[in-house]
C-alpha cells in the first residue's frame, strides 16, 4: 500500500534491502507508490518504476485493475489524484468491470487516527467508489495497523458504505495513535505484522498478524455489496 522502500525508494535501496526481503513475492505482488517513492533524487518513483518495472505499471500507467476470482481490484496513485486522468479512468474501469465484488487501494487514506490523521485528498475517489457500490479500501501512509466500520464519504456508518483498513505497519517507525475518528474500531501501534486477507466469491474477512506469529486481530465476515 505504498512507502515500499524507506526512505527515499532510489534503486539501490530497493536492491540492497526490499529485494532481500518483500522482495521474495515480487513476482506475485500488484504494488502502488507513496510519497516516499516521490523522493527518489533520480526523480519522482524513478527507483519504484525500475525495480517492479511492468508488474507496477501493466496498463502503461502507476495505476490499473486486475481481477480474482469474483473480485475486481483497483490500485491506485494517490500522489496524482489531482490529475483528471487518473480519475477519468477510475470511472471508465469501474463503469466496465463486471465482478460483484470490488476492493481499491492507494498510500494516503481519507480517514486516520494515526500521527497523519485524515488526509481529504482521496475524497473524490471515495465518492466514486462509493456510488459504485465498492467494498473494501485499504490505505498505508501511517504506521499503524487500524479497521473502520463501512461509512460513507462523509463519514456516515452505513450497511451500504465501505470498509477502510489502514496497513502501515510493515518496517517504519510506529505512530503513536492521536485523534480516534469516528466509526473507528481497533487500533494497534508498535506491534509489527502483516494483514492476512481472505476473499471468498461473495465477501471477506482478514486477521491482523504480529511478526511473532500471533493474530492480533479479527474483522468481522462482510458480504459484498
Amino acid at each position: 500500500m505504498g512507502d515500499n522502500q524507506y526512505d527515499d525508494a532510489r534503486i539501490s535501496d530497493y536492491r540492497a534491502y526490499y529485494d532481500k526481503s518483500w522482495g521474495a513475492f515480487k513476482a506475485k505482488t500488484h504494488p502502488i507508490p507513496g510519497n516516499h517513492e516521490t523522493y527518489d533524487p533520480a526523480g519522482s518513483l524513478a527507483g519504484y518504476k525500475e525495480y517492479f518495472g511492468a508488474i507496477a505499471y501493466p496498463q502503461g500507467k502507476s495505476y490499473y485493475s486486475f481481477n480474482e476470482g469474483n473480485w475486481h481490484f483497483i490500485a491506485l496513485d494517490s500522489n496524482s489524484f489531482d490529475q483528471t486522468a487518473q480519475i477519468d479512468w477510475l470511472k471508465a474501469d469501474l463503469a466496465s468491470n463486471t465482478k460483484s465484488c470490488v476492493a481499491a487501494y492507494w498510500h494516503h487514506p481519507l480517514y486516520s487516527s494515526g500521527g497523519h490523521g485524515n488526509d481529504p485528498v482521496s475524497k473524490p475517489v471515495w465518492k466514486i467508489l462509493y456510488a459504485a457500490k465498492a467494498d473494501l479500501i485499504l490505505n498505508g501512509h501511517d504506521h499503524h495497523y487500524e479497521r473502520f466500520a463501512p461509512q460513507d464519504p462523509d463519514g456516515n456508518a452505513t450497511s451500504s458504505g465501505i470498509v477502510e483498513i489502514v496497513g502501515g505497519m510493515g518496517g517504519a517507525e510506529p505512530y503513536a495513535i492521536e485523534t480516534v475518528q469516528p466509526n473507528s474500531q481497533k487500533r494497534i501501534s508498535g506491534q509489527y505484522g502483516v494483514l492476512k486477507l481472505d476473499f471468498t466469491d461473495s465477501g471477506y474477512g482478514w486477521t491482523y498478524v504480529g511478526t511473532d506469529g500471533q493474530v492480533k486481530d479479527t474483522s468481522p465476515k462482510y458480504s459484498c455489496h
